[in-house]
């Protein structure tokens, strides 16, 4: 009678033996592209899906629970005030918080706003004609028939038909948003800012999965040992002569040596210009 599995819940309690044997797959810019392109004529209803998947790294029941209301666009493309609030997770047929019951605010990159807003206009045109004046609470990505597309379906019937039809290695719909992370990192982002985009728990989760694609990170530093260091300096550098010697008069050296001589046998000490 139960509706779910309660021990699939289990993974924050097992998480070490479950990622024990599992790494991510983190795909490359270019494959990215070749992906994307595939989708664009395979499925185009659902490629916006897919690319706010690499470019913001939302999870699977973000992307489908995600509202207009949720996108904040900005005045153009120049204001940096565009991104995504991601707010609600779609899990088990019900909606609820992200995985970690904390709202996040994803960055929207130009290209991405470009895609949504082209995304937008019929859904905005045919809100129109059936007298509605905004489209905030409807569904981003709804399912063809208008209700809450549904996770397992959009893997199986969208995703995979696009790898299979790009030609690409295997890999799972969450891999997007891990190349995401991988990308941002790979162009040097702070992991700070990684951490946030991602809605991590914590920065030390981000550093380790992502820590080794920092750039530089790994053998760069032990060559920085072998650079030559500046050779050490005396305390009291030799003062720069500006011209020849000049010698003392006999009556100056009367005045300050006494004797027949100076304090010091160097005459140069007492010299004003010194």
């Amino acid at each position: 009678m139960l509706k779910a599995n309660p021990a699939a819940q289990l993974g924050r309690f097992t998480r070490g033996a479950r990622n024990a044997n599992f790494e991510g797959t983190a795909l490359t810019a270019k494959e990215v592209e070749l992906f994307l392109a595939t989708a664009r004529e395979v499925c185009p209803r659902y490629f916006p899906l897919f690319a706010v998947a690499f470019r913001a790294g939302l999870r699977r029941g973000e992307l489908v629970a995600l509202r207009w209301g949720d996108l904040q666009f900005g005045e153009d493309e120049n204001d940096s005030n565009r991104f995504i609030l991601v707010r609600h997770n779609y899990v088990h047929g019900e909606f609820t918080t992200t995985k970690s019951k904390k709202q996040r605010r994803v960055d929207m990159s130009r290209q991405l706003r470009q895609i949504l807003l082209a995304h937008r206009e019929p859904q905005l045109l045919a809100a129109f004609m059936n007298g509605k004046t905004s489209v905030a609470d409807e569904m981003v990505f709804p399912s063809p028939e208008g209700s809450v597309l549904d996770p397992d379906n959009l893997s199986k019937r969208y995703f995979l038909p696009v790898v299979e039809s790009a030609g690409l290695r295997k890999f799972r719909f969450h891999d997007m948003r891990h190349t995401f992370g991988s990308l941002l990192i790979q162009k040097g982002a702070s992991l700070k800012y990684v951490s946030q985009q991602l809605g991590h728990s914590s920065i030390s989760l981000t550093a380790d999965i992502y820590g080794h694609l920092i750039p530089g990170a790994d053998v760069s530093w032990m060559d920085k040992l072998d650079e030559e260091t500046t050779p050490p300096q005396n305390a009291t550098p030799a003062q720069p002569r500006t011209g020849p010697e000049e010698a003392i008069p006999a009556e100056v050296i009367d005045l300050i040596g006494g004797g027949g001589r100076t304090r010091t046998y160097d005459l140069r000490i007492m010299r004003p210009s010194l």
